[in-house]
């Protein structure tokens, strides 16, 4: 079976050995191919699927396309515990060790203007979600209120009142959830090196609760971590209609510019 060389991230030669027990795509360790001031975090993938023609069939299917995106992350994550690194795009496949040598060299200037602007630096992600109807179980704590049982209305005006309600109730909601997401963005980005804003997500993809309002990211040096997620906990308010979800720390992949990874849903590939 014919190999292809996948590439998870760049980094600089550094002292020190890849964190063990860290696996790859199809659960092979990766390897440093070290090229000039520069080292390639590579592993072995199989033509049959990483070449150009499947590739991108393989990109349309959505379980293989996250299961392919978690080992992803999970190399890149391990890498970060030991070294800065440039997370690569998502699929970037060369045909082997010359043309990952090929892709260093075309891309060096970028790779280590990047690795210098990173260093020492993480990402944290925050999303705002308006959610009308909470889980109960993430109520303020306290002992849980009995459902009240839902009358049928009792005529035709009781029903618009009712529908009227809702929509407000919802409504409300949203413009807290948009206020908030201003506020954070605002007061955050002052606490970061770099802020980012990404499309919110669709829900039926990340089969998260209420509708996405702030997708976000902040690049803040490692030292600052503790005050930044304390600040985040300082302007969340206790709203359950609102909800607020930190994520993090994690590889800078949103400041990677060119140079970086892009993210599944602008997978792709490189020769």
């Amino acid at each position: 079976m014919n190999e292809l060389r996948y590439v998870y991230a760049v980094t600089r030669p550094f002292d020190g050995v890849l964190p063990e027990g860290v696996r790859g795509l199809g659960g092979e360790p990766p390897r440093l191919l070290d090229h000039g001031d520069l080292v390639a975090v590579v592993g072995a993938v199989p033509a049959e699927d990483f070449a150009e023609a499947p590739l991108k069939k393989r990109l349309e299917d959505l379980d293989w396309l996250t299961a392919t995106a978690r080992a992803h992350e999970a190399v890149i994550g391990a890498m970060t515990t030991v070294t800065c690194t440039v997370p690569l795009r998502l699929a970037t496949v060369c045909v082997d060790d010359s043309g990952v040598r090929r892709l260093l060299d075309a891309g060096h200037d970028r790779f280590v203007t990047t690795l210098e602007r990173l260093e020492g630096r993480v990402e944290w992600g925050v999303k705002v979600y308006a959610d009308p109807q909470p889980d109960p179980a993430e109520s303020r704590p306290g002992p849980a209120a009995p459902a009240e049982p839902s009358a049928a209305p009792a005529s035709g005006r009781d029903y618009l009142r009712r529908r009227l309600s809702s929509r407000q109730a919802r409504e409300g909601v949203w413009e807290r959830a948009e206020a908030l997401s201003r506020t954070l963005h605002a007061e955050l980005s002052q606490r970061a090196q770099a802020a980012a804003l990404h499309r919110p997500q669709d829900s039926r993809l990340s089969e998260a609760r209420g509708q996405n309002v702030l997708n976000a990211a902040y690049l803040v040096p490692r030292e600052s971590s503790q005050a930044f997620v304390a600040e985040v906990g300082r302007l969340t308010p206790q709203d359950r209609g609102v909800r607020v979800e930190l994520t993090g720390p994690w590889a800078p992949y949103s400041f990677a510019g060119q140079a970086g990874q892009a993210g599944p849903d602008e997978a792709g590939a490189s020769r």
